[in-house]
This record gives structure tokens, C-alpha cells and sequence, in this order.
């Protein structure tokens, strides 16, 4: 199976998918502006939620670097505002429950899984720049030291 890769310099596939209170966020809503877009597996899981609150106690300072951060899962609207609600997340969380977006960016498809092969949401996280090409793509992440290894590379 050939996965799609982002690389540097590409440009970030647009996308327009629900919140967590069912308002249509697209990628649009932030030309000309710098967005850090992070896919993650599901949430309110162990490592879901360690990243999220990562990205919600890193907001301030990324704001003051004009960054915005949206989060993107399979899950549903309801489920995202529960987790949004339970961790007290200040940035937009959008529900992808086909998948086409996390397709889109080769955050979607074969991984390994405790050991196995399987296909399932690979944790990225892309920062696109304000003329909406890819500024840093990171696959395959560890959530926990995550942002502060993006954080790193924008200093």
C-alpha cells in the first residue's frame, strides 16, 4: 500500500469538518495565519489525552508565536466535546469519522500496533504556514515530549 506523505514546501490539503459543537472549522478559517493541525487516534485515552493537554498548556505561548492548533479524530461531535469539556482543552477539536482527511495528510493507514500490522490513525501533526504549504510535518509521534519537540523546531 503506498502511503501519502507531506513533505516541507507541499501544499496542506484543505479540509472543512465539524467541531465539537457541530460548526463547520475549515482550514480556510486560518489563511494567512500559521496552524499547527495534530491528528490523534481517539479521544480520552491515555495518550490521546497526554497530548492534548500538552497542546492546551503549550497554547499561550504558541499563540504569542501567531500559531493556532487544531486537534482532528475519528471521533464524533459529542464525544469530542465530552473530551474537550473533561480536559478542559482551550483550541477547535474536529471529527473526521471517514477518514478522507487523515487520508489526505498520510495520517491515516498502516501502522504497527503492539507488534501487529494494522491500519489506523498514525499520530501527526503538521505545522502549515500562512500560505497554506506545510512548514514541518512529524509522523508517527510519541505523544508524550511531543509539543515540546515542535515547540523546539520553531525556536
Amino acid at each position: 500500500m503506498t502511503e501519502t506523505r507531506l513533505n516541507v514546501g507541499d501544499t496542506a490539503p484543505a479540509f472543512s469538518l465539524a467541531d465539537a459543537t457541530g460548526n463547520t472549522v475549515s482550514l480556510s478559517d486560518y489563511a494567512g495565519q500559521r496552524v499547527l493541525v495534530y491528528f490523534y487516534p481517539r479521544a480520552n485515552t491515555p495518550g490521546c489525552t497526554k497530548e492534548a493537554c500538552d497542546f492546551r498548556d503549550s497554547l499561550e505561548k504558541l499563540n504569542e508565536l501567531n500559531i493556532a492548533v487544531v486537534g482532528i479524530s475519528p471521533d464524533k461531535p459529542e464525544t469530542l466535546a465530552k473530551f474537550r469539556d473533561d480536559q478542559e482543552l482551550n483550541f477547535p477539536l474536529l471529527s473526521d469519522p471517514d477518514k478522507s482527511v487523515m487520508t489526505a495528510y498520510g495520517a491515516f493507514g498502516e501502522k504497527k500496533n503492539y507488534g501487529k500490522v494494522v491500519q489506523g490513525v498514525i499520530r501527526s501533526t503538521f505545522l502549515i504556514e500562512p500560505d497554506g504549504t506545510i512548514g514541518q510535518a512529524y509522523y508517527n509521534v510519541k505523544a508524550t515530549g511531543h509539543v515540546a519537540r515542535v515547540m523546539k523546531g520553531l525556536e
